[in-house]
């Protein structure tokens, strides 16, 4: 399992990268549900990521925040990254649009 610090005593064996993003609570909280139904369109696409282990959504009604984080081993994530993230670009370009 690798590690982080230069003791050795932080290791991990997954990895996460989290696409984040503010709403707003005017209209109804109309941002809000707009990014929920995005996140639903590219749910099973995210899902099917190679080795992908979850995908988790938080969203918090305090700092309006809308929070996806994509995990899976740290061992396929450079593959991933390699991919730039697929489907990132064209999910945040969608997002840009709400």
């Amino acid at each position: 399992m690798p590690t982080i610090d230069e003791a050795g005593k932080v290791s991990f064996d997954t990895v996460a990268r989290e696409w984040r993003c503010k709403w707003s609570p005017e209209g109804g909280k109309a941002s809000l549900t707009k990014i929920q139904a995005l996140l639903e369109k590219y749910s099973e696409q995210l899902k099917s990521i190679p080795q992908v282990k979850k995908v988790q959504r938080v969203v918090c009604g305090g700092c309006l925040d809308f929070k996806i984080s994509i995990a899976m081993p740290a061992a396929a994530f450079p593959d991933w990254e390699a991919r730039k993230f697929e489907p990132e670009e064209e999910f945040l370009a969608a997002l840009q649009e709400i």
